[in-house]
């Protein structure tokens, strides 16, 4: 692989694996709200939000960091009240109890307006509009959670990128990848070329720790460390710390802590997936660091080829695909050489395909937890030399085409999935 080729995917990772604080799809709504007001110039007196189904399905039950709050509203509200875009996916982060309590307001005096946007075709889309004063801005995110396409102040337009492609930069970083593209660049590329992955390891690992601590969500770190139960079923055990950990993450983060996690395609919870089971299992068998650097750069970037061809948000769990990315650095781990590695993905594609997303919430921590073990069991298997062959299902025996038909599942065949999903989420009865 040349130097140029190479340089591209390092691109490539750097843009798509960074640290995010909370729910992606609430905290990008947030970071448009916070842009809109920028270009407003002062407090808005009322905010219209128009969303796609799949951000408004993906924020509907999730908590947002230093809130004890769920759900839009108070995304939108802080966004607009304290939010900086310069931080991106970090837009909260300077969060306080009292702009809390003064976000609150914005909700209770109905200035906060929420609607799905009509006729669009891109899953992921994000339009604010702030008024105030007989002024209007408005701000636009569409195709990733921090693409902003269109940005306006009144008649004024000041960026207008929504006839182009939906992907920034497209033409300087982006580049197509295939299955032996991927793993020949984690396994040969200059190690000080890629050692800024170990920040994926230091992060969500650090998220784990914290959650432990607490008390978040369905608590399915915690009891996955330390019940009687667990104990007397899983015992204490690699196989159970990557369990532990993995939700444990997830946990946090769907609770709305204030904890950054280092994401991956626009999604934490798929970081936390590709990051820790690898950790762990790095840890627990002494592996070196160059090994680590190695498998983690093969899970993470195994993860972006896959959601190349699968979009940012589908009806399709994005565990799936990061748990795929896991099981292919824990392979690699394991001594497993290329073919191996493709065994495991065949594997994962012909067990968890289908696994449905029905928005972000604390339950994920459980949907995370059966693709973490998922992985576990593929690369077992695939170490052993066994995998799902072509006469099963959708798997194909070329790797690439396997891949591809998982993500035309889930892009093409749930579409009506996703619909209904939704559907349901938005008229069911109420909890409480």
């Amino acid at each position: 692989m040349d130097h140029r080729e190479r340089k591209k995917i390092i691109a490539l990772i750097e843009r798509e694996v960074v640290p995010a604080i909370g729910c992606t799809e609430p905290i990008a709504v947030a970071l448009c709200a916070a842009k809109a007001t920028e270009i407003l110039g002062k407090a808005p007196e009322k905010i219209y939000a128009l969303l796609s189904a799949n951000i408004l399905k993906n924020a509907m039950g999730v908590g947002i960091p230093g809130t004890g709050m769920i759900g839009l509203p108070i995304a939108i509200a802080l966004g607009s009240r304290i939010g900086k875009s310069a931080y991106n996916l970090e837009v909260l982060k300077d969060c306080t109890p009292a702009d809390v309590e003064e976000s609150k307001k914005m909700i209770y005096s109905n200035k906060i307006c929420i609607n799905l946007k009509e006729n669009i075709t891109e899953k992921l889309y994000i339009e604010i509009i702030c008024e105030a004063d007989g002024e209007e801005a408005k701000a636009i995110i569409s195709g990733e959670h921090t693409h902003f396409v269109f940005i306006a102040h009144n008649q004024e337009i000041l960026l207008d990128r929504k006839e182009k492609a939906s992907s920034p930069e497209k033409e300087e970083e982006d580049i197509r990848l295939a299955f032996r593209k991927v793993y020949e660049f984690a396994t040969t590329a200059p190690l000080d070329e890629i050692r800024f992955i170990l920040r994926s390891r230091d992060l969500n690992k650090a998220a784990a720790q914290q959650s432990f601590n607490g008390n978040y969500g369905h608590k399915l770190g915690k009891i996955l460390q330390d019940s009687p139960m667990k104990q007397k079923i899983l015992g204490k055990n690699t196989f159970s710390r990557i369990l532990s950990y993995t939700s444990a993450a997830c946990d946090a983060r769907m609770a709305g802590a204030m904890i950054p996690v280092m994401s991956n395609s626009g999604s934490g919870n798929q970081g936390i997936t590709a990051t820790l089971p690898v950790v762990i299992y790095a840890e627990d068998n002494h592996k070196s660091e160059e090994e680590l650097i190695r498998a983690l750069t093969l899970s993470h970037l195994t993860v972006i080829y896959i959601k190349q061809s699968l979009g940012r948000l589908s009806a399709l769990c994005g565990c799936v695909v990061a748990s795929t990315g896991s099981s292919c650095g824990i392979t690699y781990l394991m001594g497993g050489n290329y073919e191996q590695i493709t065994f495991a993905v065949k594997n994962m594609i012909g067990n968890i395909t289908g696994m449905i997303c029905d928005g972000a919430k604390p339950s994920c921590s459980l949907k995370v937890t059966s693709g973490t073990s998922t992985a576990i069991l593929s690369s077992i298997l695939a170490i052993e030399h066994q995998c799902v062959t072509p006469a099963e299902g959708i798997v194909d025996d070329d790797i690439d085409q396997s891949i591809q038909n998982l993500t035309r599942i889930g892009k093409e065949a749930m579409n009506e999935t996703d619909r209904l999903v939704l559907n349901i989420m938005t008229h069911k009865r109420s909890c409480n």
